[in-house]
């Protein structure tokens, strides 16, 4: 974006009047988080050309990201009114309903984007798939969701297997290879299909991250792990691990939600190193937190929140807080916090480490799925417009009983968060 912005102040020096440079200033500036400024370029635009497309595109978007969706909205359904096959116009639009909370227009809005194409593309109808899951329309949003695997650079690893694709009959006498995709708390969440898997059929390899073998292999129904890497024993058929949710029809009534389903591993390689840590608490009750995830994460900034928001917190007694947050460089001001890092390096010793908590923080990583698959009491801090599998509009989950969830009432309110996690803590 800074880059944009140096070019789009570039192409104005030499000519102020250029609109389309004008325009990709106030969108680069937008990418930058200054949308008030941005707004007021676009404003500047339209007072001399009130219809300049692209000018008012770049002002809904401002407004949108500027917390105002409902202004948003109104410039966009003019705009579509004039131009319906404005396909950004749409997209747009889908946007400021997501900060409105407005699922049963969004999804309207959705099926005129995708009916403007002659042949809709698959990251569109993946698009509504994911929105279908969200509204808890299963079977029709795991249908759609297969259409990920014709996406390209959506599913990392790519797989192309000379095998056939199990197509979820019996497979006697075979060997089926179920291989993980996109990231590791999707392989936490979805392994609790292996045992629905083995009841068809014969031998089940588990292909996974090298840092989840150890615990994948305590799930029932996994008669071999191999860690992503190294070279893969024969097999017959394979099968994209997140597939597995469309090929047993599963509905919200029918998922497979019996926790734990996972283990804590034989070999916990620093079990003696947690072990002290856990047994010098001072406080009756062990809470442990994680603020971040991955900063690689495309959506990091949306689910990760500042550990000083966490302060809050220090007010409930008789507690002893242990933090899972790894190479933080910041960390809550929580009186007596523990720091498991670096004595947990590898989900073994994670999952080792939970065991011995009462209760867990934590905002949407890998650690929620493998505390709800062990079945730890957690309580979930979560964005305002969440990952799909958590649905919208309640504050339980259907896939791990052992999760309340707590929802930002408006994009980036996690103070409002806080607060109710507090509430609901003091109230018990």
């Amino acid at each position: 974006m800074e880059e944009a912005q140096v070019a789009s102040q570039r192409a104005l020096r030499l000519d102020r009047n250029q609109l389309a440079a004008q325009v990709n200033l106030a969108n680069a500036i937008s990418g930058l988080g200054d949308y008030q400024v941005a707004e007021e370029l676009c404003r500047q635009v339209l007072a001399q050309h009130p219809r300049h497309v692209d000018a008012r595109l770049a002002l809904a978007r401002s407004l949108c990201l500027k917390g105002d969706p409902v202004q948003a909205r109104s410039l966009l359904e003019a705009l579509i009114a004039q131009d319906p096959k404005n396909r950004q116009a749409h997209g747009l639009l889908l946007e400021a309903l997501v900060r409105m909370n407005q699922w049963e227009e969004y999804g309207k809005v959705m099926g005129r984007l995708i009916s403007l194409y002659d042949h809709p593309p698959a990251i569109e109808n993946y698009d509504h798939g994911l929105l279908d899951l969200r509204l808890g329309n299963m079977l029709r949003g795991w249908a759609r969701y297969e259409s990920r695997l014709e996406c390209p650079g959506l599913i990392v690893p790519q797989r192309n297997f000379s095998q056939p694709r199990w197509d979820g009959g019996a497979f006697e006498g075979k060997t089926l290879l179920v291989h993980y995709e996109q990231g590791l708390g999707d392989t936490f969440m979805f392994i609790r299909y292996a045992s629905q898997v083995k009841a068809l059929g014969g031998r089940v390899l588990m292909e996974v991250q090298p840092a989840l073998a150890d615990v994948v292999a305590t799930c029932p129904g996994v008669d071999e792990v191999v860690r992503h890497g190294s070279p893969l024993p024969a097999f017959d058929l394979h099968v994209p691990l997140l597939s597995l949710p469309w090929i047993f029809g599963t509905e919200l009534q029918s998922i497979p939600a019996e926790v734990p389903y996972v283990q804590v591993p034989e070999r916990v390689p620093n079990r003696q190193k947690i072990r002290e840590l856990l047994s010098a608490s001072g406080g009756s009750i062990q809470i442990g937190l994680a603020w971040a995830g991955s900063p690689k994460h495309k959506r990091d900034s949306e689910r990760s929140l500042s550990p000083a928001l966490l302060a809050p917190l220090a007010a409930l007694p008789g507690v002893s807080w242990y933090s899972f947050q790894l190479e933080s460089s910041e960390e809550p001001p929580l009186p007596g916090l523990v720091s498991l890092d670096p004595s947990i390096r590898n989900f073994s010793d994670t999952a080792y480490a939970l065991t011995g908590m009462h209760l867990v923080i934590t905002v949407d990583t890998a650690l929620a799925h493998l505390a709800g698959a062990l079945g730890i009491p957690t309580l979930l801090l979560l964005a305002f417009f969440p990952d799909f599998r958590w649905m919208m509009g309640r504050d339980d989950t259907p896939w791990y009983p052992s999760l309340r969830l707590y929802r930002q009432p408006s994009p980036g309110d996690w103070g409002a968060v806080i607060r109710r996690v507090m509430d609901d803590l003091t109230a018990e």
